[in-house]
């Protein structure tokens, strides 16, 4: 009897082994994407209010299962956290960073200048007239000091800067630059070392393949890196479609802002294939067509003939990412599933869009299945 009970125990703790051993195995699985590309890049998404304030979001076990980065979408924007001059909201950004420090996540900051989604009263004195600059350059220090000091250590990296510039290269003529010039960029990035010396610093925008705007980040890098004034990366909105951007023109631009020396990171990735009410490949929120039939073309459903051809798209993009997974730190991809992407809503409010990997129901779409597979065909 001792005989048969010792080998039973044996059984028993062998059947334990392989089943520890199995789910070990399930956890590294590459059907996690984060793991899938763990020997490339950092996989991240954005998170909105919603998800970080309900725990029992069923977005959040798809984070935490595949991705190892995550980007607030919209709550440490200016207009979220800094409503009124002297009243701070933190309560949904201390729960992203919760979040985040709960599960070891790599976590970006997002974002500490920009020219949309600010209160007017930045922009305005006591008497509602335009402010001076030094008005506007102390409340912008003061800003990002309490923003980013509050922040310090958990936060791996900022976006300081979002869409300073226009396509052709010239600077965005917003209240920033009407009233302080284009040194608020520079104060931003040196205001933000002050407050947290060990975080990246990033210069964000979209449209970051064109010929003018590359060459404008290019110049404000280098005259940045001669002076010493601290810049860690530069992140290109993959705000991309169908048809934009051209791949060349992609990895001309993946190789030009590499040669600067900087972490590059693929921010806001998403996929555009609905019918382009105009001839726009941005992503300047403030831009809106008029809604027609004819440009929210599957509203009740995307056909698997589009299936085929956003998948096709997703892979092209991932092959160049992959070949220069060297010079790239992150993708980031701007949201979790397709519901709750902004592109519902932009630059037609009120169209079905399919921009990202998981579908309205949290399943992978057949995008998510063909990029998971570039790394281990590799």
């Amino acid at each position: 009897m001792k005989t048969q009970r010792r080998s039973l125990t044996w059984i028993a703790f062998l059947f334990l082994f392989l089943v520890v051993a199995m789910t070990g195995c399930s956890q590294n699985s590459p059907k996690q994407l984060k793991n899938a590309y763990r020997n490339m890049f950092l996989i991240g998404t954005a998170l909105n209010r919603m998800d970080i304030l309900n725990p029992d979001s069923p977005s959040l076990p798809v984070v935490k299962m595949h991705f190892s980065s995550i980007t607030p979408e919209n709550v440490m924007k200016w207009e979220v956290i800094h409503l009124e001059p002297n009243r701070y909201d933190f309560t949904a950004a201390d729960a992203f960073v919760a979040f985040g420090e709960e599960n070891n996540m790599h976590m970006v900051g997002h974002t500490l200048v920009w020219h949309s989604q600010t209160p007017a009263w930045v922009f305005k004195d006591v008497s509602g007239e335009p402010a001076d600059r030094e008005t506007l350059l102390q409340r912008l220090r003061d800003h990002i000091s309490t923003v980013v000091g509050r922040y310090k250590g958990p936060l791996h990296a900022w976006d300081v800067v979002n869409e300073a510039l226009e396509d052709d290269g010239r600077y965005r003529q917003s209240p920033w630059m009407r009233i302080i010039g284009k040194e608020y960029i520079e104060k931003a990035f040196q205001w933000a070392h002050e407050a947290d010396p060990h975080a990246k610093l990033y210069y964000n925008d979209f449209n970051m393949w064109y010929p003018g705007r590359r060459e404008k980040v290019i110049q404000i890098v280098r005259d940045f890196l001669s002076r010493g004034i601290p810049i860690h990366g530069i992140g290109l909105q993959g705000h991309w479609g169908l048809d934009y951007p051209p791949l060349e023109a992609l990895e001309e631009s993946i190789n030009a802002y590499a040669d600067l020396g900087l972490e590059i990171a693929i921010t806001e990735m998403d996929m555009d294939m609905l019918p382009s009410p105009g001839p726009y490949t941005g992503a300047d929120i403030n831009a809106h067509f008029e809604a027609r039939k004819e440009i929210d073309p599957w509203h009740d459903g995307l056909p698997d003939s589009m299936q085929v051809v956003v998948s096709s798209r997703w892979v092209q993009f991932f092959q160049v990412l992959n070949r220069h997974h060297d010079k790239i730190e992150r993708v980031t991809i701007w949201g979790v599933q397709d519901g709750a992407s902004w592109r519902n809503n932009w630059p037609v409010r009120g169209r079905t869009a399919y921009p990202l990997l998981f579908d309205r129901n949290y399943r992978p779409n057949p995008a998510f299945d063909a990029i998971i597979k570039l790394p281990v065909e590799k």
